[in-house]
């Protein structure tokens, strides 16, 4: 089995409930994107905030959804001039046969700019 990686992003509101809530949001897209993705077989995931979002950590959303038993990380994003402010990013390793093609990464409201060539969401 190969690790496969998920990417995406949202954009939020500088306050708590907003950030928790769109960042669940991501990662309900994500599984609705990849429907045999179960949080059984991540192997961990990665979120980053923009400086202008720092006021909770993203990964206390996926652990309000369920993911307990899923090692979680987070950190700033490097704030790199001209960039995408309000921003969560997240990075979800999956444990996996399907090919790397075959994952669906999803981008929601103003990160769809990002990356236009991965983007989906239903």
């Amino acid at each position: 089995m190969a690790v496969r990686g998920i990417r995406g992003a949202t954009t939020s509101h500088s306050d708590e409930a907003a950030i928790l809530a769109d960042t669940q949001e991501l990662l309900s897209a994500i599984l609705k994107a990849n429907p045999s993705l179960k949080t059984t077989d991540i192997a961990s995931a990665w979120f980053t905030v923009t400086s202008d979002l720092q006021l909770v950590h993203p990964a206390k959303a996926a652990r309000e959804m369920g993911w307990h038993n899923v090692p979680l990380m987070c950190s700033s994003e490097i704030d790199v001039p001209g960039s995408l402010s309000q921003c969560v990013r997240v990075l979800i390793h999956w444990n996996t046969d399907l090919p790397q093609s075959a994952v669906k990464h999803v981008y929601l409201h103003d990160a769809v700019k990002l990356r236009p060539d991965l983007s989906h969401a239903d």
